[in-house]
């Protein structure tokens, strides 16, 4: 069979394993005293600590930090001050304050890095990928052709070129520079 253009795998459809993926539950986050309080809600109740997290900029709703394990340089967090584990848990007005919160942290990796592309995206629930489930957050990723190489798939480790302090305040000066707009 011939793959659409830039498509290098082939699917096996395997109907049979349907059942056994949906009897897989995911495990309880926090034990028997209830859900396990996220690193996102302890940044959020410690404003005075936004320089030491790492949080760029934050406001009524949520807040824009990085990421201290990034895919690449600049690689941003959005969360909410309020943690729910699905994005369809939040209202809907904390759902546009949380994409306005994207819309903020977009801007601000292009201006800052001047990136060639970016990925969004969210990982609700570990079985997506969630790293903390029990609190959703956006990443925002910039992204340059070629900023992924060989080591990252024969070495299993990413190479990130700046420090992220050099990260931190290359985006506190952009941030200021170029101020949210009220809208």
């Amino acid at each position: 069979m011939r793959l659409p253009f830039g498509m290098k795998t082939q699917n096996l459809w395997a109907p049979w394993r349907m059942q056994y993926i949906e009897s897989i539950k995911d495990e309880p986050q926090g034990g028997k005293s209830g859900p396990a309080r996220s690193f996102l809600l302890d940044y959020w109740d410690q404003p005075q600590q936004d320089e030491a997290h790492f949080i760029i900029e934050r406001d009524e709703h949520g807040m824009i930090l990085f990421n201290l394990y990034p895919f690449t340089n600049g690689h941003l967090l959005v969360a909410l001050g309020d943690a729910r584990p699905r994005l369809l848990d939040y209202e809907p007005s904390q759902r546009e304050a949380l994409w306005k919160l994207v819309d903020r942290a977009t801007d601000l990796v292009e201006r800052a890095l001047n990136c060639q592309g970016v990925n969004i995206g969210v990982n609700q629930g570990r079985a997506a990928g969630a790293g903390v489930p029990q609190h959703l957050h956006v990443h925002v990723v910039p992204r340059w052709s070629g900023d992924t190489n060989f080591i990252t798939v024969v070495g299993e480790i990413r190479v990130i070129p700046a420090a992220l302090e050099l990260m931190y305040k290359r985006f506190r000066e952009t941030a200021a520079a170029h101020p949210r707009t009220v809208e």
